[in-house]
């Protein structure tokens, strides 16, 4: 087992690169997307919110790999039409037929949280918004928004481990992930051990982003945790005498 990582670390190590870049840019990407399209989904008007709902429920309904087939192998049926319009490049890269795939999936998942985190904030902070005079930009950007996203912290958390995880599938398409170059060191050495050393390398990946995860929530949060003083029975005697309270 040992003599497989030693041989072949550099090549797991390059697919756990590719891998963090994926989902790394997807996360970013979508999270830049997700905030007007959960803001438009709130919203009374059926013009907006029908159509982003259909993409959140297409795309949370399906499974990745479907959705990732379908931009990668699809698109060569309209070849043609994206030449004309100069978009071939793009479609013919498995790189970029990916990036655009998890994007579009961290999306729609993203855009529920968010719509639920807007729902959650308390109607009383926005009227005290109101009261105050606060235009609707500045009710989101002080109010709004801040509790949205402290409320959906966790769950953003959650969303972009799964897309970590579910980056595997690109493997299927030539790219060179862990499970790519895994798939490629068990064709050489048909030596099983080796997707074992894949799953600790995702485990290792995943557990150092929830690390830091929750480091950036306790960030966030700094102010809600208040320092309470201790009951008097946690002290010790002398200072419940020094109190004065009884022991």
């Amino acid at each position: 087992m040992m003599d497989i990582l030693t041989r072949f670390s550099a090549q797991l190590l390059a697919g756990a690169g590719l891998t963090l870049q994926l989902t790394a840019i997807a996360a970013l990407l979508a999270c830049a997307l997700a905030l007007p399209l959960a803001i438009a989904r709130c919203s009374e008007r059926g013009l907006l919110r029908w159509p982003i709902r259909l993409f959140v429920s297409f795309f949370r309904g399906t499974p990745l790999l479907a959705q990732l087939f379908l931009v990668y192998y699809g698109s060569g049926q309209f070849r043609t039409e994206l030449n004309q319009l100069g978009l071939w490049w793009f479609f013919r890269d498995p790189y970029y037929c990916a990036l655009l795939t998890f994007v579009l999936n961290s999306t729609a998942y993203q855009v529920e949280i968010l719509r639920g985190g807007l729902r959650a904030v308390p109607y009383g902070q926005i009227e005290a918004g109101i009261a105050m005079g606060l235009s609707r930009f500045n009710q989101y950007r002080k109010i709004i928004l801040p509790n949205a996203y402290r409320i959906a912290f966790p769950a953003l958390g959650n969303e972009i481990i799964l897309l970590l995880k579910g980056s595997a599938v690109v493997s299927v398409i030539t790219l060179f992930d862990v499970m790519g170059q895994t798939r490629r060191i068990f064709s050489q050495t048909f030596d099983l051990s080796v997707y074992l050393w894949a799953a600790v390398l995702y485990l290792l990946m995943t557990s150092v982003f929830v690390w830091l995860w929750r480091r950036l929530e306790l960030c966030l949060t700094r102010h809600q945790r208040v320092r309470q003083a201790p009951s008097p029975a946690t002290l010790p005697a002398a200072k419940r005498v020094s109190a004065g309270v009884s022991p």
